[in-house]
């Protein structure tokens, strides 16, 4: 819900903070680079007995972290603020992912599925609150206040929740993740070939996500508040997807799937960018977000099976691509200063055009 409020406020925020495009590339960016730094350390200290401490610290520090960006004067501190947002919700969100993933090793591409769904109700409300909040007259601003309220209980309740141990807990001296284990990770061409198919997936997810409602308002013309319903519809897209996946993961080929939606979506995303007005570019960008709803979680629960019972360092490899996946908010902010957005965004392909490359027809799949 932070999430699809922030995104579907860019408009409003670069206004009040007066900010360029570059500027936004630049607080889309360097948060990332913060959570390569810190997030490593993180997740070997989730394969502790420390993991429940860690989700319920880091829940804290996102509600006051949500609570300096909402009185933020400008540039400077938002971008403080969100680069103190990056690693904390490490700790609160992918910890709790990590959990998840331990419950039921057997289910993991489907309960990925599940996890997406309640995402994406959190992205669908959230700039359905930002429209409530500027007919109630209010702004982005209470809502991050608001926000940051709403995040203490939830961050208290992660704290006592029952945490399952991964293997790293149960026999620590053979399994808890140091980093000689994190670089003996990184070696390794199926966690590497799921990492590159995580940041490839997410150039026609989170960077395209980021730049959605600036698009609709700067090239299709269109008002702010529709440029916060094309953020709903594209969080509603990925609502549909997600709940599809989760009866699809059991029929089919993780694998395939995504080679079949990468393939679609090179079709779909030049539609979106060269239908005309904001109507048109909705709907194409909700069919678009059906169609590539599956990339994150399949990878990602693929992520988690090849490291198998070792969850904490799962999450401290992923958090090795940040620079993979900083790079393209400040080249996309970059040339669309120098040139323009739309021109910009065509360099998003290169996410189908990597994905195709990077996963195989067939790839093992999580025990069942």
């Amino acid at each position: 819900m932070i999430y699809g409020v922030r995104e579907a406020a860019w408009p409003a925020i670069r206004t009040d903070l007066g900010l360029s495009y570059l500027e936004i590339g630049w607080i889309l960016t360097i948060p990332g680079i913060v959570s390569m730094v810190l997030e490593p350390a993180i997740g070997l200290a989730g394969d502790t007995r420390h993991r429940r401490l860690l989700v319920g610290a880091g829940g804290i520090v996102v509600a006051a972290t949500l609570v300096l960006a909402g009185t933020a004067p400008a540039f400077g501190v938002f971008l403080a603020a969100e680069c103190l947002m990056a690693p904390a919700s490490g700790a609160f969100v992918s910890l709790s992912q990590a959990s998840l993933m331990d419950l039921a090793p057997r289910d993991r591409e489907p309960n990925m599925a599940r996890w997406m769904v309640a995402g994406s109700i959190g992205n669908v409300a959230g700039p359905l609150l930002l429209a409530a909040a500027i007919a109630a007259a209010l702004d982005w601003r209470d809502l991050f206040l608001a926000l940051a309220l709403a995040t203490v209980p939830l961050a208290v309740a992660g704290w006592w929740a029952h945490v399952p141990a991964p293997d790293a807990i149960e026999a620590p001296e053979a399994h808890r993740p140091r980093p000689s284990a994190l670089l003996a990770a990184v070696r390794d061409r199926e966690v590497l070939r799921w990492l590159v198919a995580l940041e490839a997936g997410d150039l026609l997810g989170d960077v395209l996500m980021g730049f959605l409602a600036l698009y609709l308002v700067d090239v299709a013309g269109a008002s702010g508040g529709i440029g916060g319903i094309a953020v709903a519809a594209w969080s509603a897209a990925g609502l549909v997807g997600g709940a599809a996946l989760v009866r699809l993961t059991r029929k089919i080929d993780g694998a395939w799937y995504l080679r079949v939606s990468a393939a679609a979506s090179l079709v779909l995303f030049p539609a979106f960018l060269l239908v005309q007005g904001p109507a048109a570019k909705i709907a194409s960008v909700f069919v678009l977000g059906v169609v590539t709803a599956g990339w994150y979680p399949i990878a990602q629960a693929r992520l988690f099976g090849v490291l198998e019972g070792r969850s904490g360092l799962a999450v401290a490899v992923a958090s090795l691509t940040a620079p993979l996946g900083v790079i393209p908010p400040l080249v996309i902010g970059a040339v669309a200063t120098a040139a323009d957005l739309q021109t910009a965004l065509w360099l998003l392909l290169g996410g189908p055009l990597l994905l195709l490359w990077v996963v195989p027809r067939h790839a093992r799949a999580p025990d069942r």
